[in-house]
């Protein structure tokens, strides 16, 4: 008679250990999950919302799970049993054991044991105990013997490493990332080949936006992933192309069959919610996905982010805010949430709001730098050119502190664009060199070529240009945002609107896709395509067609977010008016700059310009 259903959840505790070796202690719970979760029929409660919940109880974060917390746990999650295990010394052997029980009525539903001769035997005994549970507690046999490989081959032969790990796994969602590092480092300098440990600490460096370091520890990923189980498999084959080939529409592929397999693993319904789907513009499915995960664990904290970024991305700024309190309501807070707030209000004007997500982030590494970053942007999309290079500057200074050269890179190359749009010609060419001295990582090498190519330094753009083609051949915002924006300014600059439009259209599909620029964290790039077209009309004297053009940025402000483009949009669209000769809009569009730019630095070119423009108008 099964014991459990495909609707249930478990909880499983930390082994009691009666050996005195420390080797054990966190391992064998961290070879139990990835064994049990290899099951599509079994259900794990999350190590994440298991955290918040010891949080809720008063407990630390990282406390050892007891059977008597285990089961607390297991009340308040509304899960069905409690799986706690044990190893003990029996001589020179070591008996493992494995109990579940209902946690309501404490009524034991399984119960297993299994001796190992040696210690290097009891990973190949633990992996023995948990298919053995599987199959008694009411999976069947089908699926068992599909996926079911033995933890020696889908995680690693060394107690030492697999401790390194599951330390790794509990740093991350106590204390972040950034504590965890260290174990994932010596889980495989102990064992280098340990696929899902490389994984991690590529998603890591991913997460710090460090995307070299992400590149080669996902690719040595890659090159073992015969050494992972299905699910993780699943996942290093996702990550693989969505961070290193780029190819997003091939991630795609392969989180959607992750989530058919696994349906009831939320980091499945979560990741498909994450670029894959919004960088080619699937946003309704990233929401669909979001709130699957959020279903399967209502702590998921990245569903909430996923879903109300895609929200914004539809411009449904109340959906958006509507997800973003579900999430405080639960006890939540992120960096990553605290941004969108900061947008949500500054599309509303609301500088109130802004100001608190400001503070919330202040003297936070990981949250102080993109804040004051995103502070530059507004800064600078409302032409306070010297306030937001001030802001810049301590963006880039703080990442440096942090040992993060090509998040400051990042920081680095956003002024370069915004003086490049308003015909600083000088700052923008310092800003794209000091980016580039730092990091010459896709996203800063596009940033840097834009700028100088925006600014006329061709030659030094299709330098880059050719390299970014040369290195990203697969990369969806390469190749279908990137490169068509970057040789259309080309073209332009050669004085061939006609030969820019014509390459434009290999960004038609993807224009209302995220860009990995903008997605990484710089909230810069979106529409870089429409922008550069546009202004290819208009130096064809197609003024209505340029007005399309322009109008598309302003229609999407939550793609744009606070690029300049969503100010000099007001300013381009009056001049595709006037060349069309509708001059009451025209000044319209114009006056509208000019609001947006009221505070702005008096000497700035394209403020000049827009206002010597307007005079004629009037």
């Amino acid at each position: 008679t099964p014991k459990l259903t495909d609707k249930d959840t478990i909880v499983l505790a930390d082994f009691t250990n009666t050996t005195g070796d420390s080797v054990f202690d966190g391992t064998l719970r961290q070879g139990l999950a990835v064994q049990l979760g290899q099951s599509p029929f079994l259900s794990l409660v999350s190590d994440q919302r298991v955290q918040r919940t010891l949080r809720l109880m008063g407990q630390p974060a990282d406390a050892r799970l007891t059977p008597e917390l285990a089961k607390e746990i297991c009340e308040r999650t509304g899960s069905a049993a409690v799986l706690e295990g044990s190893v003990a010394s029996l001589g020179s052997q070591y008996v493992l054991g494995l109990r579940a029980r209902n946690c309501r009525t404490g009524d034991v539903l399984d119960e297993e044991q299994m001796q190992a001769t040696r210690k290097e035997d009891v990973l190949n005994a633990l992996s023995q105990i948990a298919t053995k549970f599987r199959t008694r507690v009411g999976e069947s046999l089908t699926t068992v013997e599909k996926h079911d490989t033995p933890l020696l081959e889908a995680t690693t032969p060394s107690l030492e490493a697999l401790k390194a790990f599951s330390a790794s796994r509990k740093a991350n969602f106590s204390t972040g990332p950034a504590t965890a590092l260290p174990f994932l480092r010596r889980a495989v300098a102990l064992d280098p080949h340990f696929a899902m440990a490389f994984a991690d600490l590529g998603l890591a460096y991913n997460g710090f936006e460090e995307s070299v370091l992400s590149r080669e520890s996902t690719t040595k990923a890659y090159q073992l992933r015969d050494r992972a189980s299905d699910a993780e498999r699943f996942f290093i084959e996702a990550m693989y192309d969505r961070n290193v080939t780029g190819n997003l529409e091939k991630a795609r592929r392969t989180l959607e069959l992750w989530a058919q397999t696994y349906p009831r693993q939320s980091d499945a319904h979560g990741l498909l919610a994450g670029f894959s789907t919004r960088g080619t513009g699937k946003y309704k499915q990233a929401i669909e996905e979001s709130r699957k995960a959020i279903a399967i664990d209502p702590d998921h904290t990245f569903s909430y982010v996923n879903m109300a970024s895609s929200q914004i991305c539809l411009d449904q700024f109340e959906e958006a805010g509507e997800t973003l309190r579900r999430m405080s309501e639960r006890k939540i807070e992120s960096p990553d949430q605290m941004l969108l707030s900061f947008y949500l209000s500054f599309f509303k004007g609301d500088r109130a709001g802004m100001e608190w997500a400001v503070a919330w982030a202040k003297g936070k590494q990981g949250a102080e730098d993109s804040m004051a970053h995103s502070e530059a942007l507004v800064l600078a999309r409302s032409g306070q050119l010297q306030k937001a290079a001030a802001m810049s500057r301590h963006a880039v200074d703080l990442a440096k502190l942090a040992g993060q050269q090509e998040r400051a890179a990042s920081y680095e190359s956003a002024p370069a664009v915004w003086e490049a749009f308003f015909g600083n010609a000088p700052a923008a060419r310092r800003s794209a060199e000091e980016a580039l001295k730092l990091s010459k990582s896709r996203d800063v090498e596009y940033a840097a070529a834009f700028a100088l190519a925006l600014v006329g330094d061709s030659a030094r753009a299709q330098s880059y240009a050719d390299d970014l083609d040369r290195r990203y051949p697969e990369d969806t915002s390469v190749q279908f945002n990137y490169l068509p924006a970057l040789r259309a300014r080309l073209a332009l600059n050669h004085g061939e609107p006609s030969r820019a439009i014509e390459l434009l259209q290999a960004a038609v599909p993807n224009e209302l896709c995220i860009t990995a620029i903008a997605f990484n964290g710089l909230f810069l790039g979106a529409f870089y395509p429409v922008y550069v077209r546009g202004e290819a009309y208009l130096a064809a004297h197609r003024g209505a067609e340029a007005a399309t053009e322009f109008q598309k940025i302003l229609d999407h402000r939550g793609l744009v977010f606070a690029d300049p483009i969503g100010a000099l949009a007001h300013l381009q669209l009056g001049r595709a008016f006037a060349l069309s000769g509708d001059m009451a809009k025209a000044r319209t569009a114009y006056r509208d700059f000019l609001t947006l730019w009221k505070d702005a630095d008096p000497d700035i070119p394209i403020l000049k310009q827009a206002k010597a423009a307007y005079a004629k108008l009037r």
